[in-house]
């Protein structure tokens, strides 16, 4: 393989997947220099490898004298210069490694062996180099060798002064499909992992992050005044992202009507019952009662301050908010610290200063609080020094919306942060307080509240739908944490995150995902957590194959006569006298006969349009068992979706007709959960990835399944779990 081809732009593209990669192919770098883009990215790369790939420091030990002796008693010390002799000889040295990938390892020591050869190497000398390959293989990097073809792709992190044959096998294993980062000995690796080890410690200091994250002004519309009116709800509908505006107005539009607007806006911002903080040309200092009460110490380091300061911080109704707050605190001080590391003390100050005010107004703008609510902070008059500045910053990274106005061009306001977004007039206007207690009202204000209140009531986000409302609905595939999908098992369509009903469609989320391996290896729980997803909605499939490839179809004969030249003939489907599902309601029948004309093209199954695939697809679809069509039939787009739970616990793979089955009830609106204890590869006729993999345990092997009628619905919970368990 030509190394020159995998450059890449950018070191983030290592942990692009392979399926998003422009030539799906692995990636080769050597580093030089310790820049600050470089030593982030070796962050990263680095812990990847170490939890799931392979760091070299130095270089790779030679075999030793007991690994040949166990190579020569496995395989013998015959050789054949010939890619039959290596996949076989791999096949039988490392069996745990599937077929694409003992052919791919193959293939890539074929490749250097042979351009050994070209280069003058002997019989002999082309053996013991094919022997020492192997046995770094097996006892070095195993564990490589088997992600080989996977989504991730495996890497390898080589810190030393390689040698020729350690690097032929860094190509052997790049050119198999391994990313492989080499860095020379001279590299300050030490230095670029302690940074991350503070990193590490930092994180430690203000504790795990709160599991959500601000969406600031991406969301939108850049209309200033406009866009904080947005409902807090309306904005945005991720569960782990709180969308917030953080805005500078510099002048003003219209001086007649300026003051009014204001009035007026702080009016709306009341009537939807915000949390609103005003600040009219400065942000009083903290008192020195306020100081007195912030509890600190001496420091010897930034991440000991961050601990012992952020424990000023409480807000015992909501331990996420409390997070929240403490990690922007963190974010906020480690910039100020960034920009003069040398004087700690001078750091303490601004931090201090800091809790006073997060203590001071953190109960005017998050009372009661709970998502999706966002307060809001307005200062006339804009920051007059670099502490203010701080504090909005601080406020932009919490769920506040944080308005800046500063109509009088004469006065400069000295924040500057990258998040913040401006609109700028040319026209400035001197005053002195924001008009909360009333402003000059007019027929024209009375006017645009009478819009506003039609606004409301036109695009309130709490919809109500009638039955069957809609005839017509695409399936989003959700990508969760596995500790999610219990939650969304049981809920709504229009509850869901990434619902939408716009132009007479639905957008249904819904979940298709793969459970690998037993959580603790306790089967008795396994099977338990199984049986409670078995809703009135779910199919369960516990038997592999469920369609197998000689199961009687009466579809399969008509199947040319379906589907030709590229089309479905759906008139000559709905007309025939063998079509199954004239009993359906007709808005199914066209839902059905749509997805299935998606399945095929989009080429969901590998073969379609290439060995006659895509007949053997209208003939699953259209031979469907009659409980999955009466489930279809109840199916209401925005109600509870049908669902199917398929457990592969055996050897036995899924067939074709199988996967052609679960990718079209994923299109059709199902949710989909696959359990396989043995975590083997069942995605081999899906032509890219369709279904979320959630690794929850060890793999199993040769589980029994279960008469469902005699396990609980519950898992049992000893004295020991009660007392002890977390939360």
């Amino acid at each position: 393989m030509d190394r020159e081809r995998n450059k890449i732009q950018d070191p983030d593209d290592f942990f692009m997947g392979l399926s998003k990669r422009p030539e799906k192919r692995a990636y080769f770098s050597v580093f030089d220099e310790a820049l600050d883009e470089t030593c982030k990215f070796l962050y990263q790369y680095f812990d990847t490898a170490r939890r799931t790939g392979v760091v070299i420091e130095g270089k790779i030990a030679n075999p030793t004298e007991g690994n040949l002796a166990y190579y020569s008693e496995m395989m013998g010390m015959d050789f054949q210069m010939s890619l039959d002799f290596i996949s076989s000889s791999l096949k039988k040295w490392l069996p745990r490694m599937r077929t694409s990938q003992q052919e791919s390892v193959a293939r890539s020591i074929y490749d250097t062996l042979e351009y050994l050869r070209k280069s003058g190497k002997t019989e002999n000398m082309l053996k013991n180099a094919y022997i020492k390959f192997m046995c770094w293989l097996y006892y070095k990097f195993e564990r490589v060798v088997g992600r080989l073809g996977e989504e991730e792709v495996p890497k390898i992190l080589y810190h030393g002064d390689i040698g020729s044959y350690e690097r032929m096998l860094m190509d052997i294993l790049w050119g198999a499909g391994c990313d492989i980062v080499l860095l020379p000995a001279a590299f300050p690796l030490g230095q670029v992992l302690e940074e991350a080890e503070r990193a590490e410690r930092r994180k430690r200091a203000i504790g795990e992050p709160p599991g959500i994250s601000g969406c600031t002004n991406e969301w939108a519309a850049g209309k200033g005044l406009d866009d904080f009116l947005t409902a807090p709800a309306a904005r945005g509908d991720k569960e782990d992202l709180f969308y917030n505006c953080y805005c500078r107005i510099n002048g003003v539009e219209d001086k007649l009507t300026y003051v009014n607007e204001l009035y007026q806006f702080f009016r709306s911002l009341q009537g939807e019952k915000r949390h609103v903080v005003v600040l009219n040309g400065a942000l009083p200092k903290p008192s020195p009662d306020e100081v007195m009460k912030v509890r600190r110490g001496n420091y010897r380091s930034l991440e000991q301050m961050l601990s012992e300061l952020a424990a000023n911080i409480q807000y015992p109704a909501s331990q996420k908010l409390r997070g929240l707050l403490v990690n922007a605190f963190a974010e906020t001080v480690m910039g100020e610290w960034k920009a003069a590391p040398e004087n700690l003390n001078r750091i303490l100050n601004k931090a201090v200063y800091l809790v006073c005010w997060i203590k001071r107004y953190q109960d005017q703008l998050f009372k009661n609080w709970r998502l999706p609510e966002i307060g809001c902070l307005i200062y006339l008059g804009g920051c007059r020094d670099k502490n203010e500045a701080m504090f909005m910053k601080f406020l932009a990274r919490i769920p506040v919306d944080v308005l800046i106005l500063c109509p009088d061009l004469n006065k400069r306001c000295c924040l500057e942060d990258p998040l913040l977004s401006e609109v700028n007039y040319e026209t400035s206007m001197v005053l002195d307080r924001f008009p909360e207690e009333g402003g000059g009202a007019s027929l024209g204000t009375a006017a645009y509240h009478a819009e506003r209140e039609l606004d409301s009531l036109l695009y309130n986000d709490s919809v109500l739908f009638r039955d069957r409302q809609f005839a017509k609905a695409d399936s989003i595939t959700l990508k969760t944490m596995d500790r999610e999908i219990k939650i969304l098992w049981e809920s709504e369509l229009k509850f869901r995150p990434g619902f939408c009903a716009q132009d007479g469609a639905v957008s249904m989320p819904v979940i298709f995902a793969k459970m690998s391996g037993v959580k603790d290896r306790k089967t008795a729980d396994y099977w338990t957590s199984i049986k409670q997803l078995m809703t009135p909605e779910t199919l369960v499939v516990d038997r592999v194959p469920f369609i197998s490839q000689t199961a009687k179809n009466p579809m399969k004969v008509y199947a040319t006569e379906f589907f030709k030249n590229g089309k479905l003939r759906r008139n000559r489907i709905k007309s025939h006298a063998s079509y199954p599902y004239g009993f359906l309601r007709e808005e199914m029948q066209e839902h059905i006969l749509d997805k299935l004309e998606l399945l095929i093209a989009q080429k969901l199954i590998r073969g379609t349009f290439e060995n006659g695939t895509e007949y053997t697809i209208v003939s699953v679809v259209l031979n469907l068992p009659k409980e999955v069509t009466r489930l279809i039939q109840q199916f209401d787009f925005t109600k509870k979706n049908p669902k199917l739970v398929y457990i592969a616990a055996s050897e036995t793979l899924l067939t074709l007709e199988d996967s052609i089955y679960t990718a079209f009830l994923n299109l059709v609106g199902f949710d989909i959960l696959i359990f396989v204890p043995t975590g083997y590869n069942i995605e081999q006729y899906f032509n890219r990835k369709l279904m979320e993999e959630h690794q929850i345990g060890d793999y199993m092997y040769d589980l029994e399944i279960p008469d469902w009628e005699r396990i609980p619905s519950a898992i049992r919970t000893s004295w020991r779990d009660k007392i002890f368990k977390r939360g």
